[in-house]
């Protein structure tokens, strides 16, 4: 099976991208995008100030202006934390420091990247409340890539919620 021969190669992996599945619509205009991680790597996240994604999200990541709402989903607690703001614009390792691959020294392991800042501190959304907004795909899976009806439905969510 040559997909498989080709995905074990680190090289391929590097240029892999997002299906169309995963991504907004082109006509689409951006509107906020949701960021990953877990108990190890949040904090990881938030004292740096900086989000990152593996290589395949960096095309969609470099679309990310500063001042566009992010937010970050724990996948350990399944809640949604927010409300996070780009202060740069995404790139490509912008600290290649940051969750430093274990095997290849000085590079990340999640280096499509964006800095971050806190907009407002919210009190994080459970699962079942942040899910019914989001476009979903393969199942349980969600687009990272927010429209800007989703993203303003999520930041009405953490309003009502009230700050942490």
């Amino acid at each position: 099976n040559l997909e498989k021969q080709q995905g074990s190669s680190g090289l391929d992996k590097r240029f892999k991208t997002l299906p169309p599945s995963e991504m907004l619509p082109r006509n689409e205009t951006l509107g906020g995008y949701i960021f990953v991680c877990n108990n190890d790597t949040m904090q990881e996240d938030l004292k740096r100030q900086l989000f990152g994604l593996p290589q395949r999200y960096r095309d969609s990541v470099r679309a990310i202006q500063p001042g566009l709402p992010l937010f970050l989903y724990n996948y350990t607690t399944h809640q949604l934390h927010g409300v996070y703001e780009a202060a740069s614009f995404g790139g490509s390792n912008i600290d290649p420091t940051a969750w430093e691959d274990k095997k290849c020294r000085g590079e990340s392991r999640f280096p499509a990247q964006v800095r971050i800042r806190v907009r407002m501190n919210y009190k994080p959304l459970e699962e079942d409340a942040f899910r019914p907004v989001l476009h979903h795909y393969d199942g349980p899976k969600f687009r990272l890539q927010l429209s800007v009806p989703e993203t303003l439905m999520l930041l009405d969510l953490f309003s009502d919620k009230g700050s942490a």
